[in-house]
């Protein structure tokens, strides 16, 4: 669920940029003026981006609205990287990357490295095909907190909003047509943007969804990773967001000696080697079936288990899922049985493993695949189908 940027430093905490612009009050009295009201995905704020990420393409932080779990505009941050070159008359589509695990802290938003370019795949095969690549930190990673850690609501929504932010940033030339592609976490929130973008986003076109190792067994991600040393930061991230953004105590789940090393992991990030190494020396203390088997048959955590479980709605879109069939935390059986339901649903579906890959290069060694198959659904070139006939 995680993904590697270089470097072994702890990430720099979040400045002045990640806090929104108080907005000016007018002279006019509220009778006569007619300001509108910020709405979900307007840009409010966006600073270049230095050295460029690779020549012939400039880059931009952002941040804008997006809709929090209780409907209220929230702040959320991100990058948008578009060439430089003049852009077509139509615009350029816009691909939406949506990043694996990096933590649940506010200093783990990717946009705060110094390496974040190195954290979307093949950007350079993406600025040679004239795309415009958005990236959202997600809502509570750079902004105010708590980070609604696997909430796909909150995910898609800010995968969405992050698109139409991007049509805002002068120079990119970015028009509404998207496509979004996400790996582990990342998946996960692709797949939930997918079902969410025709209700949400009516103004956007979505092409396609890609979605590398993606979470969606939630319940089982959880049984699953419950004893492995990657795994069990995997939990302790969900159990800590959860029990803050549904407001279910830890203490109910989890023995009391657990709970320190619990919300010491949570402050860490796995954004580079050397951080996902110290998160996982900080799992020592946690013993093997820690977790209260109530978990698993509470009635509000097994609601929360199927909101929170994509393939509930519609695709949206075209789907392009990817698995590594030695991947100990994304179980292969897990991600096959999903693929399967979506098939079941009569989803258009191109599904594909690679044997010998792990979790971690999941994302790398599939990307190549999901790039080509993004271009063909901007191509208008009709979709695969993997799914046996019905």
């Amino acid at each position: 669920m995680v993904a590697f940027a270089s470097g072994c430093t702890a990430p720099p905490r979040p400045d002045g940029f990640y806090i929104a612009p108080k907005r000016k009050k007018s002279a006019v009295s509220e009778e006569t003026q007619t300001v509108r009201r910020r709405r979900p995905g307007d840009l409010l704020r966006s600073e270049p981006m230095t050295p460029p990420p690779l020549p012939g393409a400039a880059a931009w932080k952002i941040l804008y609205a997006s809709t929090g779990l209780d409907g209220q505009l929230i702040e959320v941050s991100g990058v948008v990287i578009a060439p430089t070159r003049q852009a077509p008359i139509h615009g350029r589509n816009v691909v939406a990357w949506a990043h694996p695990t990096t933590g649940v802290a506010r200093n783990c938003a990717p946009s705060i490295l110094k390496g974040v370019f190195e954290t979307i795949p093949h950007l350079p095969a993406l600025m040679a095909l004239d795309d415009v690549v958005v990236a959202t930190d997600y809502p509570g990673l750079g902004t105010t907190g708590p980070h609604p850690y696997l909430v796909g609501l909150s995910e898609g929504r800010a995968v969405l909003d992050a698109v139409r932010a991007a049509q805002q940033v002068e120079k990119t030339g970015a028009n509404s047509r998207f496509a979004v592609w996400g790996h582990s976490q990342g998946g996960h929130a692709a797949l939930f943007a997918g079902q969410l973008a025709k209700s949400y986003a009516p103004d956007l076109t979505l092409v396609g969804v890609a979605a590398i190792a993606p979470a969606t067994d939630l319940e089982q991600l959880l049984k699953d990773d419950e004893d492995e040393r990657a795994g069990k930061i995997i939990v302790s991230y969900c159990l800590w967001s959860w029990s803050r953004v549904y407001t279910t105590p830890l203490e109910d789940w989890v023995s009391a000696d657990v709970i320190p090393a619990i919300d010491r992991i949570a402050g860490d990030c796995v954004e580079t080697e050397g951080e996902a190494l110290g998160a996982m020396f900080a799992t020592v203390p946690i013993p093997a079936n820690y977790l209260s088997p109530g978990i698993f048959t509470n009635e509000k955590w097994r609601r929360l288990f199927v909101e929170n479980r994509p393939g509930g709605a519609p695709a949206g879109a075209p789907l392009y899922v990817a698995q590594g069939l030695d991947d100990p935390i994304v179980r292969p059986t897990v991600t096959a049985d999903f693929v399967a339901g979506l098939c079941r649903a009569g989803e258009t579906v191109r599904y594909e493993t690679f044997p010998g890959v792990g979790h971690m290069k999941a994302g790398r060694v599939s990307a190549s695949s999901a790039i080509q198959w993004m271009q063909s659904r901007f191509d208008g070139v009709r979709a695969p189908n993997t799914c046996p006939p019905m």
